[in-house]
């Protein structure tokens, strides 16, 4: 793997409908902050929140992006997210190919600025 494709990161995301993930996945790559996102179907999660065991049925995206645009797809997402706490969690690609980085880095914006993405769902 080339130095600069260490840069690559996968984001995890939940959203409470597939219409508000279809929406964060559009501003996302839209606005060239990520250069894919993909919205797996229903799933069931179960977690804690303000001390009660919660079950919901959530919709999860797998964002590809690159590190440095970590802050502004945080940003974003949590002001249009439905959640007060959205999960945004990313994880290092530890390898890449070649030609998909390439192709992801084609596609994301570099030292990227604030979008002006519609709020809302």
């Amino acid at each position: 793997m080339k130095e600069n494709q260490k840069n690559a990161i996968v984001v995890f995301i939940t959203a409470s409908s597939k219409k508000e993930a279809v929406l964060l996945a559009e501003m996302l790559v839209g606005s060239q902050i990520a250069a894919c996102v993909q919205i797996l179907p229903k799933i069931q999660s179960i977690y804690r929140w303000q001390g009660e065991i919660q079950r919901d049925e959530e919709h999860i995206m797998v964002v590809k992006t690159t590190q440095e645009n970590f802050d502004l797809l945080d940003t974003e997402v949590r002001e249009m997210h439905s959640y007060t706490t959205p999960e945004i969690v990313a994880v290092p690609a530890v390898a890449v190919s070649t030609p998909y980085f390439e192709w992801l880095d084609e596609n994301v914006r570099h030292k990227v600025k604030k979008s002006a993405a519609v709020k809302g769902v």
